[in-house]
Order: structure tokens, then sequence, then C-alpha cells
């Protein structure tokens, strides 16, 4: 697949981005929406509250139906592109007309804090610094506990994260703009919400640059998951296409989703799944099952420890279930690629022996 392109990703010549007063970093924050709704009116009114404000909001309208045609504050400049191209396609839009020394990448459904500028502004005060990212806060906007859950688990995994990481999150993530266009923006190539982030992480690590999570840059979700919408979106939009990249990557960076505790955890709550099949027809297999189980237990413990700190232990116990059939799903995904990966290779390599 050809990569495509809506915008060269250099600027024009005539377009230079302005030196900032006190020798800060000039910060444009760059905006995809697709049919926004309430929680991109809401991400609008937390971004016109920034204190100090960024040099420019940048909202790139992704498709015709655009963001619903909100009431945009003055200052705020919109692009609008004719035909849906994807969040990847939008924000390189948008960097290509930023004019900001750094770009601050927002989702339409987060709200920002007042602070996110100045805590963008200090951290990448290091020159050694190519990019940071942030975390969902603990007060996602929907109630229910699908919602609720997806959100804390999150937050947990990037707060207890190294501080140094080789991964991009477009939620909430800034950038050096002059890095980012070396890197060529994002693989367009992603034409709805996937892994485009995490892709472009992974380039700019292996380039050298170096990705901070900065733990005290928190923002609100506002989204509401479903079980369904959870479990769609995790395999066809993040699982699969992540599994490919790291094979195709040949190395599993030992950092969040994919941490070695993370993979350990994978593996036995296959082999949980596999006993508990088998106790029908193999009494034995229920012992070894309630054992994996409870090693599975303990090794998240400080998970079960967080959710019940945040939640109480009520939602903490309904959320064991969930991060198992989590855990499930993402090491099927990651075996289902693998296998198809194995069998193209060895298909290919029938075809090219001689008669």
């Amino acid at each position: 697949m050809t990569r495509r392109v809506v915008a060269p990703l250099t600027p024009s010549p005539s377009v230079v981005a302005p030196s900032s007063a006190a020798g800060s970093l000039a910060v444009s924050v760059v905006v995809p929406v697709h049919a926004g709704g309430v929680a991109f009116v809401r991400c609008l009114d937390a971004l016109a509250r920034l204190s100090p404000p960024p040099l420019e909001i940048i909202v790139v309208e992704d498709g015709a139906s655009g963001a619903g045609s909100p009431c945009y504050a003055p200052g705020v400049r919109v692009v609008r592109l004719p035909q849906r191209r994807g969040p990847a396609a939008a924000r390189n839009r948008g960097a290509a007309i930023a004019r900001g020394d750094v770009l601050f990448f927002v989702d339409a459904d987060v709200a920002v804090p007042e602070t996110a500028v100045a805590t963008v502004q200090a951290c990448l005060t290091d020159p050694g610094l190519a990019a940071v990212i942030g975390s969902y806060d603990r007060r996602p906007a929907a109630p229910n506990f699908i919602s609720q859950f997806k959100n804390l688990a999150h937050r947990f995994v990037h707060q207890q994260a190294n501080q140094d990481c080789a991964t991009f999150w477009g939620a909430c993530g800034a950038i050096r703009r002059a890095t980012f266009l070396a890197l060529g923006g994002f693989d367009e190539r992603f034409d709805v919400p996937s892994i485009e982030d995490i892709e472009l992480g992974l380039r700019l690590s292996r380039s050298g640059g170096r990705i901070r999570v900065r733990k005290d840059l928190e923002v609100t979700h506002l989204k509401r998951w479903t079980l369904t919408s959870l479990v769609t979106t995790d395999v066809w939009q993040r699982a699969l296409p992540w599994s490919a990249l790291l094979l195709a990557d040949g190395h599993i960076p030992d950092h969040l989703n994919v941490s070695r505790r993370a993979r350990l955890a994978v593996a036995l709550t296959t082999i949980l799944l596999a006993t508990l099949l088998a106790a029908p027809f193999i009494p034995e297999s229920a012992l070894a099952a309630a054992t994996v189980g409870l090693v599975l237990f303990v090794i998240d413990w400080r998970l079960w420890a967080y959710f019940a700190a945040e939640r109480g232990w009520w939602f903490a116990l309904r959320a064991v279930p969930m991060q198992w059939l989590y855990y499930a799903y993402g090491g099927g995904a990651f075996a289902w690629v693998w296998l198809a990966t194995d069998w193209r290779r060895q298909r290919a390599s029938r075809l090219q022996e001689p008669a």
C-alpha cells in the first residue's frame, strides 16, 4: 500500500515560526475532528481556557460532516478536508500550516487542563527531548462501568510507566515541529483512528528521539464506551494492526501495554482459557485453572489495588474479568497475525522453490 499525503509536510518559504516571548517555545495546538458533537464543544471550551494560551489552535475538520458546525472562538484556525481521511491525515494537514516550535496534538474527545501548554513548554526546555505525552485523568465523563474501567486501566498503564518510552499518544502528545516534519508525519495508511500515533513513536524512537511520559499532564476523556465498541475497537483498530507493526519491526519494547509483565499475563490468560475448556473432560484441569487464575490475579495485584483505591473493591472485582478478557483478545490477535505472517512467509518460500 502506498503512502498518501494530503499536504506537504514542509512549510512554504513564507511561513516562519515566530520566536516566543521570554525564550519559551511557541506551541501550536492541532485538533482533528469528525462529527465531534458535545464532546468536541467541551474540548474547545477547555482549549479556550489554556493559560498561557498557545500560539494558535488549528482545528482540522475531517470530512464533509466535519465537526457538526460548532461555533468557533475568534482566532481558531479551521481547515476543512472535503473527504474523510482519518486522524493521521488530518493531523498532518494541521501540522503543515502550523507556525509553532511545538505541535501539541489533542483529540476532539478530551478536555485539557489550563496548565497543559505550560507543562509542555517546561518539559521540552530539555533540548535532548523530542516529544512528551500525557495520560487520562481519574475523572472520565461517562459514568458507566465500561467507560470507567477502560479510562482507569489506560491511566494506570501510563502512570506506572517508565518516564522514558518509545511510543507517542495522539490524544495528548506534543512533539517538536522540526522533528515531526523530518519524520514525515503520521502514516496516512491508517485512515481510521488506529495506531498511527504508536507507529510514529516507534519511528521517532528508532531515529534516536527521546519521548517522555509526563504524568502530571492529564486530560479528561469524554468518550462513552460500551462493551461492544470497546472490544471491536481494541481488536480491529488496535490489537491487530499493533501486532502486525511489532512483528514487522522485529522488536517488542518493554513498556506500557507490551511490557514483559503484560506479555506474561497474556500467556497465563491463554493457559487459563485452555485449562477451563479442558476441565469438563480432564478433571485435573480445574485445579490447574484455579492455580493459573490465582497466579494471574497476584501478578496484577497493583492494578486491582489501584481500582479499589479509585472506585472501591466491588469495582475492582468486576474489573478482573474485563482485564482478563482484554488479555485474551489481545493475545488472540497477536497469535492470529503471527500465524498469518508465518503462513505467507512459507507460501512465498514455496513459490520461489525451483520446479
